[in-house]
């Protein structure tokens, strides 16, 4: 890294701000109980005060205002918004990525990329405010006509994760905006920045769509925010990305009120090596999974199920590339693995490792701790949180690899059956992403079919991560169910009429039913 990469954080993050059209930071100042300190894990630095402005109870009210009159704007007018939006992402996706790295901690290319996944998705999201299509349904009654319609379902509160600080938010917005709903968004208390920039950005694509109501909100707090918009009847729809444990306190409260819920929960992804993967590629599809953000992707490949005849070698060449990776200040454009995200996280990391040394592990590669930019800086922070990347050799699938550990951890299994390698693969809680490396046609075909992998999204020969915005994303078991971006995810914030039109002199009953005539009973009672 060089020196100029980490200086002046705080001021370099106004810069960001005031940029994207939204307000610096302020100063730093101790013993300020209307403002929450921002920090960076690239040094540990603060970065400034966030100013909380809005509640929960303030910002739902103002969204349920707001959705009375957006719900009849048709969607297409609605997708003039989501348009905008993604024009503006164009034109601000250098200054919102850096922003991300900054706050994230995500590499330079990471960063861009999920400004990308946002720009990505808004053009999704146009396409789709003219395809919000129903269903026209054969009836067994003559002169009867039944479809099926799409019609916005209200409030939509949006609760997002460190690890995706913008792009998640986009994912739910622009479908429940082109839906017909209004949006109330509490991001992680870890990553407020991020959010200011956006709902800045969000605001002003508005107004150059000649929107003036409130159709999207901000709520920045602590989990006391959360919980107002979790229990707030007047949100229709609760979608939570975070940790299982928070999904089980989530699930139970919004249905207690017959809301709905969508749920991204923990994942702990695996990959089959088979003994006919192209090596070059495995190793190449591996690294990226299991390092790219530091480890703490949800989907983040975990554990490496391998054959037992390529386990020695395959092991052997991860070491060599994990050797290579540059680790540092993710704002040098040569880091390939920033930091973690807090102290906590590399608590959770050692002690990980330390349980799967007592469950017989070898760490092949990895696992210290090194120094990151930002030591003794000026604030008297500690600096970020940087670890080498570490690859474990275990006897077999023990506890510590059926729990989510955010950070980069790969455990490595063997396996002589691909039936118990596929059983070994699917007992973990989660069901999020997963893969198989491969080059034989039906052990591919097997891995996806019915009796393959358990999860929401299963790969061949790439790893579990870096999915496009085209296709569902989301995951089975703990990992909650629930599916966003892509296919036919938009169903999820919109509610579904079924609609019978009689358009003859007669009625006819379903399933045969008789219920005598009306006139005959009227004479018959003269």
């Amino acid at each position: 890294m060089t020196a100029t990469t980490t200086a002046g954080l705080a001021d370099r993050t106004s810069e960001l701000l005031r940029s994207l059209g939204a307000e610096p930071l302020l100063p730093s100042a101790p013993n300020s109980g209307e403002a929450r300190a921002a920090r960076s894990p690239v040094t540990g630095e603060t970065l400034g005060l966030v100013p909380v402005t809005v509640t929960a109870e303030e910002a739902v009210t103002a969204a349920a205002s707001a959705f009375a009159e957006w719900s009849t704007v048709p969607a297409p007018v609605r997708g003039a918004v989501v348009r905008e939006l993604g024009e503006l992402l164009r034109e601000h996706k250098s200054a919102l990525g850096e922003l991300v790295s900054i706050e994230a901690g995500k590499i330079v290319s990471e960063g861009l990329g999920e400004v990308q996944e946002m720009i990505d998705i808004c053009d999704f999201g146009v396409g789709l405010s003219r395809q919000l299509h129903g269903s026209t349904i054969a009836t067994e009654r003559p002169g009867h006509r039944m479809m099926e319609q799409w019609h916005p379902l209200g409030v939509v509160a949006v609760i997002t994760a460190f690890n995706f600080p913008v792009a998640v938010w986009s994912w739910n917005t622009v479908l429940a905006l082109v839906a017909g709903d209004t949006v109330v968004w509490k991001p992680s208390e870890k990553t407020p920045v991020t959010a200011i920039a956006v709902q800045a950005l969000a605001d002003e694509a508005a107004r150059r769509a000649g929107v003036d109501l409130p159709v999207t909100q901000l709520v920045l707090g602590e989990r006391d925010a959360g919980e107002a918009l979790v229990d707030d009847l007047r949100v229709a729809l609760v979608s939570a990305t975070g940790s299982t444990r928070m999904g089980r306190e989530v699930a139970p409260r919004v249905a207690a009120r017959f809301g709905r819920v969508l749920l991204e929960l923990g994942g702990n992804n695996a990959a089959i090596v088979c003994p006919s993967a192209d090596l070059d590629l495995t190793v190449r599809g591996i690294v990226f999974s299991a390092v790219g953000t530091a480890g703490q992707r949800c989907t983040s490949l975990r554990r490496a199920i391998v054959h037992e005849s390529v386990a020695d070698d395959l092991v052997d060449r991860l070491a060599a590339a994990y050797a290579t990776l540059p680790i540092g200040s993710p704002l040098d454009p040569d880091t390939l693995v920033g930091p973690l995200i807090d102290e906590d996280a590399y608590t959770a990391f050692a002690a990980a490792l330390d349980e799967a040394r007592a469950d017989g592990g070898i760490v092949v590669t990895g696992g210290e701790r090194v120094d990151g930019p930002g030591v003794g800086s000026a604030d008297g922070a500690a600096g970020g949180v940087y670890v080498r990347p570490a690859v474990v050799r275990m006897p077999a699938q023990t506890a510590v690899m059926r729990r989510e550990t955010f950070g980069p951890i790969l455990y490595v299994v063997t396996y002589t059956d691909l039936g118990d390698a596929i059983a070994v693969h699917n007992d973990v809680p989660q069901g999020l992403s997963s893969s198989i490396f491969t080059t034989d046609l039906r052990e591919a075909e097997r891995f996806l079919s019915p009796s393959g992998s358990d999860c929401g999204i299963a790969n061949v020969n790439i790893g579990p991560s870096g999915a496009e915005i085209g296709g569902a994303f989301g995951g089975e078991k703990e990992t909650g169910g629930g599916r966003e971006s892509g296919s036919d995810a938009w169903k999820a914030y919109m509610r579904r009429t079924t609609n019978t039109v009689n358009y003859s002199s007669e009625l006819p009953l379903a399933q045969g039913v008789t219920f005598g005539s009306p006139a005959r009973s009227a004479g018959s009672a003269r």
